[in-house]
């Protein structure tokens, strides 16, 4: 299946690509990101630009790594079943449980395919939702911004740890190695030059990360 060929993808968890926030600096942004990712030099393609508000920035990645995220765990839905991932497990030692906070308060144990919908609804909602990702330009973002961006991208790493876990050798046989190796390094280097992502919660893939790091 072609990564970007919609196939017999189930709509509910490959979304429509989402654009950067329209009337603000989103469109300015998104282009900066595309040519200096075109350069091949991805630590530069994660520095905030001169003179441009770090918000601005954080929002508008935010949307590309969900874009990014959600192609790549599009390719994976008719293997990544209730069947063949009852848990959102990334290895045998991380077993993640969702909560929104609203409508699960409780932690509850479901299989992987069902907790990539729940995160993609939730996030969704977020990145609709103006008085968390304004779209005016000049209206103010709120003071938990960074939280809230923060816990997209610590849940958008359990896709890419539960990829990389249990869905590699599928990712070879569909030759999306290269793509899914660029897309990690970007969103790796993203979420360090920003420290949207506490270390800990990198343990499921701390090898790949450290050596994505050079640390």
């Amino acid at each position: 299946m072609s990564l970007f060929g919609l196939g017999s993808r189930n709509q509910k968890t490959f979304r429509p690509k989402k654009n950067a926030p329209s009337g603000s600096k989103g469109a300015k942004l998104q282009k900066h990101i595309d040519a200096t990712l075109g350069s091949g030099n991805l630590r530069e393609a994660v520095r905030l630009p001169p003179g441009e508000d770090i918000n601005e920035w954080l929002a508008v990645n935010t949307v590309d790594f969900f874009n990014q995220v959600n192609i790549l765990y599009g390719t994976l839905t008719e293997f990544c079943t209730a069947n063949n991932c009852p848990t959102m497990s990334a290895g045998p030692k991380y077993e993640y449980r969702w909560a929104d906070g609203v409508t699960i308060k409780k932690p509850i144990e479901v299989s992987a395919p069902k907790y990539v919908e729940y995160l993609m609804d939730w996030i969704e909602a977020q990145l609709d939702d103006e008085a968390i990702f304004p779209q005016k330009l000049g209206a103010p973002f709120p003071p938990n911004f960074r939280d809230v961006v923060k816990t997209i991208f610590k849940r958008l790493f359990r896709v890419y740890a539960h990829i990389c876990h249990s869905h590699f050798q599928k990712i070879v046989s569909l030759k999306e190695e290269a793509h899914l190796n660029t897309c990690f390094k970007h969103f790796v280097l993203f979420t360090w030059e920003f420290r949207l992502i506490d270390k800990g919660e990198l343990a499921p893939l701390s090898d790949l990360v450290d050596s994505i790091l050079q640390l």
